[in-house]
């Protein structure tokens, strides 16, 4: 759909294209990565089902939160049987003063915003990106963009946002701090990532093709937007690009026989984590068993159905919603059938 007709685009908006769903191939992996938190988490799911006695200690590192909604935040969407699971997953960039001042909140922004559907018979998983501009109702505070919940009500209220608007319930959340992802890539020593465009960024060169990055340069990577005549579409398709890299390092021989690697990717991803407090070591276990048969191919991706971009008139420049098309979205969710969604929708957003 495109902007309403009544308002004004930015003149320095350009919407030529979509992002389009990567249907993710590769190598049969006991896990699977789900965004960018998610490589992580899986990850440390499968050390500690391996070495949970040494490893354990590292991972209750990270932050935990309990997440709660509060009396103006409504009932939470109801949960049926058989519909699978829904997790959360968030990256967040911490902002200057100046930055947060000037838009009226403090703290964190989750740049990165991932819904992730795991099929009742955990055959298939489904990541959908959201845009970060995406402009939706947050409980308390009005209309805004949908990566300043975090910054409003920190963890809990990005839950509460997205469990309003998709409608479904979230069974866990984790967040990294894109600090984290810096520590994570280097402690792999490196991750090799595909590069849409030649161009350069605070000092850094990045060039088409297949190109091996360190931590700098990957966190450098997955906050460029302006470059691309797509914005922030084109970068949750280099976000991608960074997870399938992290992903690989991570299930690569190299990395999972050698028990001193692994207990050093924990012990330095932990304190950058933040998760649910359901999500301690027996859970992530049993998620990285439930996932045990998923291949790669098996991993889909999309982007959550959206309007076009436009200028609010309070003078800031957002991403409209699509209702009619997530009130489709929201079914599929519900009732366990993203496959058909995606046969149905892959490549619209």
């Amino acid at each position: 759909m495109n902007a309403p007709d009544d308002v004004e685009l930015p003149s320095d908006w350009e919407d030529d294209s979509q992002p389009h769903p990567d249907r993710r191939r590769g190598r049969r992996a006991a896990l699977i990565a789900l965004g960018l938190v998610a490589a992580l988490l899986l990850g440390v799911g499968l050390v500690i089902g391996n070495y949970l006695g040494g490893l354990n200690q590292s991972y209750q590192k990270r932050t935990v939160v309990d997440i709660t909604r509060g009396a103006s935040d409504g009932e939470r969407p109801e949960r049926i049987d058989g519909s699978g699971r829904n997790f959360l997953l968030l990256g967040s960039d911490k902002r200057s003063e100046e930055d947060a001042a000037s838009e009226g909140v403090s703290g964190q922004r989750s740049d990165v915003m991932m819904l992730v559907h795991v099929a009742d018979d955990d055959s298939s998983v489904y990541i959908t990106s959201f845009p970060r501009d995406l402009y939706v109702e947050i409980p308390g505070h009005g209309k805004g963009r949908i990566n300043a919940a975090l910054a409003y009500g920190g963890v809990g209220l990005a839950v509460t946002t997205v469990e309003n608007y998709v409608g479904v319930p979230i069974d866990h959340v984790a967040l990294i701090d894109f600090d984290g992802i810096e520590q994570l890539v280097d402690t792999l020593g490196g991750i090799d990532v595909q590069v849409p465009m030649t161009f350069e960024a605070d000092g850094h060169q990045f060039t088409e093709g297949v190109q091996s990055m360190d931590g700098a340069e990957a966190l450098t990577f997955v906050r460029q937007r302006k470059q691309f005549s797509d914005g922030d579409f084109q970068r949750n398709r280099n976000q991608q690009a960074v997870l399938k890299g992290i992903a690989t390092k991570l299930i690569s021989a190299e990395t999972l026989s050698d028990p001193g690697k692994l207990a050093q990717t924990v012990a330095s991803i932990s304190p950058f984590l933040t998760t649910d407090d359901g999500l301690g070591a027996t859970t992530m276990v049993e998620l990285g068993l439930s996932l045990r048969s998923v291949r790669s191919d098996d991993l889909f991706f999309l982007s959550v159905p959206h309007a076009g971009p436009y200028m609010t008139s309070g003078g800031a420049s957002v991403v409209g919603t699509d209702e009619e098309a997530m009130d489709v979205f929201r079914e599929a969710l519900r009732t366990d059938d993203m496959g058909t969604y995606y046969a149905q929708h892959a490549g619209t957003y």
